[in-house]
């Protein structure tokens, strides 16, 4: 359902250098190949939402029983499936709708993003706080992509090799890993390990956005424009 945000502009140049990047198209383009006819990218779009979802409550329930993470993992699967196929089904069956799909595929995901990362912060092996920060950095690096798509045409879907698919990997293991680490402060910190990595992650994210924005800022004051 990606596409741009007015049928006035040119359509932004798609960049996506992360790692996994090439065997995810083939794996995305087999799938489509493969769908019923009667899935819809709208349809793809409500059920990555339900999958963030799913991670969002695994999360939150593992104050019960850390057996729930199995949850949240389930959920990023099933988050990856519809937030993936959605865009690349309306490309690969030639049925996009750009204005239509840039407004309600980014705006779900935003909503998504908000609950997987901001869950964590719900359950007992990161604070809200860092969680937050982490999902403050993301958006913000989210914004600079939407504003260089409007005012440069580059849509940039990956940063340092990664992109989505890799960040979904990153927190499937750490959330393998939280039974076996457990929510105990590091010594002398304050902080569980899960904070560290959080407090490390976001400041990565934020970094990015403050570097990409003055090459960017840069770049736009010596073309003149």
């Amino acid at each position: 359902m990606s596409g741009i945000p007015s049928a006035e502009m040119k359509a932004p140049t798609r960049i996506q250098h992360n790692i996994l990047a090439r065997s995810e198209r083939r794996l995305l383009n087999w799938l489509c190949a493969r769908l019923p006819a009667w899935v819809t990218p709208d349809q793809l779009t409500l059920l990555g939402f339900v999958g963030a979802l799913m991670v969002a409550a695994g999360y939150m329930l593992s104050w019960l029983d850390n057996e729930w993470l199995g949850l949240s993992l389930a959920g990023y699967i099933v988050n990856w499936f519809g937030d993936s196929l959605d865009g690349s089904l309306a490309r690969w069956r030639r049925i996009e709708r750009p204005a239509y799909g840039y407004f309600v595929d980014h705006s779900v995901d935003a909503m998504a993003t908000f609950l997987m990362i901001g869950a964590l912060g719900l359950g007992p092996h990161m604070r809200f706080e860092v969680a937050l920060l982490a999902v403050t950095g993301y958006f913000m690096l989210s914004i600079h992509t939407f504003l260089a798509a409007k005012i440069i045409g580059e849509f940039r879907l990956s940063y340092l090799a990664g992109g989505p698919t890799e960040l979904r990997l990153m927190l499937m293991v750490m959330t393998a890993a939280m039974p076996l680490v457990g929510p105990d402060m590091v010594a002398g910190t304050g902080f569980s390990a899960f904070d560290l990595f959080g407090l490390f992650v976001a400041s990565i994210l934020v970094t990015l956005f403050v570097v990409q924005s003055f090459t960017t800022a840069r770049m736009l004051r010596h073309r003149g424009g």
